[in-house]
């Protein structure tokens, strides 16, 4: 089986299932693991590339009002590869590439992938996922030792915390910073299950923009700064970067931390499971061991 994925996450679901040799293209924003790395990278994106968050919603906003894609294919070079599997999603077009495109270009290649869609919303929704990607691949054995694991992981969580009669801190899981946008999706799932409330975000549900002052007024205790696609340390840059302007004085008594967006909190894989427990060691650390630096950080 010949698999192209243009998701990261489908990519990590994947090599998760022990089947990266089936790999022959992937998306260029697949990273990990770093087994991808040798793979023939078929999209791109069409915005510029900067680290101004600001730059980024307002390109990201013109392309959308104009009815552009965010990413584009690169068809002769999937069409070289010949794949029998297209992995993609229907969840977010800002996050990779445009489900329709794919399935236009599945009809036109001879003989046609399959092509398999995720779109989990929720942590089970992801797992989900997880099963969908192993049907498709033949591995059903493998996806069920899999889920098992995972969940196991997720109930270690609530069993310790539960024993514990652990408190339960007010949390913010800041997804952008110009404008601010809380995340959805699963990301209050994600905080509740490490045993935190979510003070803002609504599961299951979109991200959305937030003011200063709802944020400041809904009194999280922990702020933690994620920024959709961002990595450890440019969360910890960006949220330092953050603190340095009026308008977010007010955490000036808060827990600050950033967490590594990019592998535990925007991408709907099998790492939300890391990022449950990443921030179950923020909330109550003297339940569990410290949490990594290559997942977290604290900002102040």
């Amino acid at each position: 089986m010949r698999i192209v994925s243009l998701l990261p996450a489908a990519t990590e679901i994947v090599a998760l299932l022990g089947a990266s040799d089936h790999l022959v293209g992937v998306s260029h924003e697949c990273d990990y693991p770093d087994i991808v790395g040798s793979r023939a990278r078929v999209t791109r994106a069409t915005i510029p590339d900067t680290h101004d968050p600001a730059a980024i919603d307002a390109a990201v906003r013109e392309q959308h009002e104009a009815g552009l894609a965010l990413f584009a294919i690169d068809e002769a070079r999937v069409r070289a590869l010949h794949p029998d599997v297209l992995l993609t999603q229907a969840l977010c077009e800002v996050c990779a590439v445009r489900e329709s495109d794919v399935r236009a270009l599945a009809s036109r290649l001879s003989p046609e992938p399959r092509v398999v869609t995720l779109g989990g919303t929720s942590v089970d929704g992801i797992l989900d996922d997880i099963r969908t990607v192993g049907e498709a691949l033949g591995a059903s054995d493998e996806v069920e030792e899999t889920l098992a694991g995972l969940r196991d992981r997720i109930r270690h969580v609530h069993e310790t915390l539960k024993a514990a009669q652990a408190p339960r801190p007010r949390v913010a899981l800041v997804e952008w910073t110009e404008p601010v946008y809380v995340a959805g999706h699963w990301g209050p799932e994600q905080i509740k299950r490490a045993g935190g409330i979510d003070v803002l975000g609504v599961a299951g549900a979109h991200s959305v923009p937030v003011s200063m002052d709802a944020l400041r007024e809904a009194a999280p205790d922990i702020v933690l700064f994620a920024p959709c696609g961002y990595s450890v340390a440019a969360a910890a840059q960006e949220a330092r970067r953050c603190l340095t302007k009026p308008e977010w004085e007010w955490l000036a008594d808060r827990q600050v931390w950033a967490m590594d967006a990019n592998g535990l909190t925007s991408r709907p894989g099998p790492r939300v499971v890391d990022g449950i427990e990443a921030m179950a060691r923020i909330f109550n650390p003297s339940l569990f061991t410290e949490v990594a630096g290559a997942h977290a950080v604290r900002v102040r």
